[in-house]
């Protein structure tokens, strides 16, 4: 089993940052692809950016640019820088863990940008 914990969401003004932080627990395999996801009020959960163990990397278009995902496999931890927010921006952000077949959430952390 694998627990998921996010943190570093918040209220932020457009155009500025955010660092979201996941720390991955339980059985931890080696090989896996650690990312994040957003759903928005009324919308359907979609992607942002993924990362795998080896360092390939996959964003959405809309964040391209502005939006850095990063991971320190030996913390099992997963980053996402986020710059030039924008307020379509504003969701609640979950982590995402796939290993094998399996998917693995966390219970998110919400982002609004508002000024």
């Amino acid at each position: 089993q694998v627990q998921l914990v996010e943190s570093g969401g918040g209220l932020v003004q457009p155009g500025g940052s955010l660092r979201l932080s996941c720390l991955a627990s339980g059985s931890i395999f080696s090989i896996n692809i650690m990312g994040w996801y957003r759903q928005a009020p009324g919308k359907q959960r979609e992607l942002v950016a993924t990362m795998s163990t080896r360092g390939n990397t996959n964003y959405a278009d809309s964040v391209k640019g502005r939006f850095t995902i990063s991971r320190d496999n030996a913390k099992n931890m997963v980053y996402l820088q986020m710059n030039s927010l924008k307020p379509e921006d504003t969701a609640v952000y979950y982590c995402n863990k796939v290993v094998g077949d399996i998917d693995y959430w966390g219970k998110g952390t919400l982002v609004t940008v508002s000024s």
